[in-house]
């Protein structure tokens, strides 16, 4: 886990370091070239990049991220006040998905070949084609605009994380949809699974004690995945409804140059990615005793 968080942090770094003159954006255009050198040498850009990543490491290590250039306030506070917002929708969406993709994947797997299970296919590859922003802007029109039941954007209610959680769990949904239906299949050819049908048990007792539980670690794995996945997707999302997260704390960010609050969003947002990956291996352990640690 700290070696990716490590390696994350460097390559945002350099990147940022080398897509503009944060010093530029800052004065302005008007700012003479005495002015930038001196601006320069206060925040240590005149070091060379190396200096300036073991710099931003050893900070990191005190727990000191910065102060916003944008906000003049430390960066670590401003980024944690947007956090909830952001891991409440990514929890959102990863229900919405889990919600609309089990259910079909376990029953186009019960009956392959049928129409149900073509019109599973299809509408998970469907929801993976569909840009993330297009769809939640074909939410707010007909949820908001049209029908007006649902706000076009904000925070503070369950009403305003229906559109935003839909069009973020949208996309993970047929990409789950696809792997339970795999997963459940495979398993249904299983000799152990053979037997229980042979045993006369129920099919719904075959199907979900057996077939779906034995099938869980692939989906489970890919879970972990997408909640990333899904914090990644909700920078769009959150642009798209207004959403007060780190999402729309990041563009903000990134486009005034504001480096310190940029490189805090992907320390934090790499910290909970790993932590879920972590979490995602000792579940293993629950589900399948076969698994050991060692």
């Amino acid at each position: 886990m700290l070696s990716v968080i490590l390696v994350v942090i460097g390559v945002t770094f350099v990147i940022l370091h080398l897509s503009g003159d944060p010093v530029r954006v800052l004065l302005g255009p008007e700012a003479g070239e005495t002015q930038v050198a001196d601006a320069r040498r206060q925040f240590g850009f005149d070091d060379p990049l190396p200096a300036q990543l073991w710099r931003h490491y050893n900070r990191i290590l005190r727990g000191d991220f910065g102060r916003s250039w944008r906000f003049r306030e430390p960066a670590l506070p401003i980024v944690l006040q947007r956090l909830p917002a952001t891991l409440i929708l990514t929890t959102a969406a990863l229900a919405v998905s889990i919600a609309i993709a089990v259910p079909l994947g376990v029953a186009a797997a019960a009956r392959r070949g049928s129409v149900a299970d073509s019109l599973t296919i299809a509408g998970a590859l469907a929801g993976q084609s569909m840009p993330v922003f297009w769809i939640g802007i074909l939410l707010v029109l007909v949820f908001s605009l049209t029908l007006r039941i649902l706000p076009t954007s904000g925070y503070g209610s369950i009403r305003h994380v229906v559109l935003p959680g839909l069009a973020l769990g949208a996309y993970s949904a047929g990409r789950l949809a696809r792997l339970v239906r795999a997963q459940v299949l495979d398993v249904l050819g299983q000799d152990y699974v053979r037997t229980a049908w042979s045993k006369g048990l129920r099919p719904r007792v075959v199907l979900y004690k057996h077939a779906v539980r034995a099938g869980l670690l692939p989906v489970i794995t890919l879970l972990g995945l997408e909640f990333g996945t899904l914090m990644g997707g909700a920078i769009v999302v959150e642009t798209v409804f207004a959403w007060p997260g780190i999402g729309l704390l990041a563009v903000q960010s990134i486009t005034g140059r504001d480096y310190p609050v940029v490189l805090t969003i992907v320390f934090l947002m790499g910290l909970t990615f790993s932590l879920v990956n972590l979490a995602t291996d000792l579940l293993y352990t629950r589900l399948d005793p076969r698994i050991r640690e060692y």
